[in-house]
């Protein structure tokens, strides 16, 4: 049975969805099979991969809203071993939709059962905001991971996301658990990037990945060819954190 990953921040522009491609792809490298889950309505994630409306027989919206089965909902990527679950802008309806739907907050989870079996990981690229789907993602997920952008107020936000976290434990999805911290965008020459780092570690210890994805171009530029790092430039910097990524989450999950 795969490993349901969410992907979160409420806080936009610290590196969900290039972390979300990226790992995903990285994972199948490492010959795992993986879905991911584009929860995001800006559909960034199902883009990054080269993927075009016209392939999907159907997105996340028909999954959660029309009951569609997931698996008729897959679609196979440039990456061996890994499968997409698309996005669109309609998914921004989901949210009114889902309101009144019975048993709301479990929709994705019970959609997800459809495919469970079928993958080692599963990750669900989460929306900025903790709105109904992203509450649904938390829900659904077995743990979470959460990329912090190595800036000033990185940690501002973090306390409302592990209180959203702590709420859906003891409310929704008792066996939710914080994957780690990842730090994006880090560039070591920076003092800050390096006091957000400690502060980081700090706080939170070995919930920290030793892996940072760092500022590069390549990793930048990828998701415009509609590729992963990996794919558009093995040996960049970008790739290689992503790697590295991956091969410590499949070690941590040996345990």
């Amino acid at each position: 049975m795969g490993k349901t990953i969410a992907i979160a921040n409420q806080k936009g522009g610290v590196g969900k969805t290039t972390t979300a491609i990226n790992l995903a792809a990285s994972l199948a490298v490492h010959k795992k099979k993986v879905l991911l889950i584009d929860a995001d309505p800006q559909a960034n994630a199902t883009s990054g991969l080269g993927v075009e409306p016209k392939q999907m027989n159907a997105t996340i919206y028909e999954c959660l809203v029309d009951d569609y089965p997931m698996h008729s909902a897959t679609v196979g990527t440039c990456v061996e071993g890994l499968d997409i679950i698309g996005s669109r802008i309609d998914l921004v309806g989901a949210e009114l939709e889902l309101i009144n739907k019975a048993d709301r907050d479990n929709t994705l989870r019970n959609a997800i059962a459809d495919v469970k079996d079928a993958y080692d990981f599963i990750l669900i690229d989460c929306s900025p905001s903790l709105g109904v789907i992203t509450v649904n993602a938390l829900t659904a997920a077995d743990s979470v991971i959460i990329p912090v952008q190595a800036e000033y107020f990185a940690l501002d936000g973090i306390s409302k996301l592990l209180n959203t976290v702590r709420i859906i434990k003891s409310k929704l999805n008792p066996r939710l658990s914080i994957e780690g911290f990842l730090l994006t965008m880090y560039d070591a020459r920076l003092r800050l990037a390096n006091q957000v780092y400690e502060d980081l570690k700090s706080h939170f210890g070995d919930m920290v990945f030793n892996a940072v994805i760092p500022r590069n171009i390549r990793l930048s530029e990828a998701p415009s060819h509609g590729l992963p790092a990996i794919l558009y430039d093995p040996s960049s910097r970008g790739a290689t954190s992503h790697l590295q990524l991956a091969k410590e989450l499949i070690a941590k999950n040996r345990r």
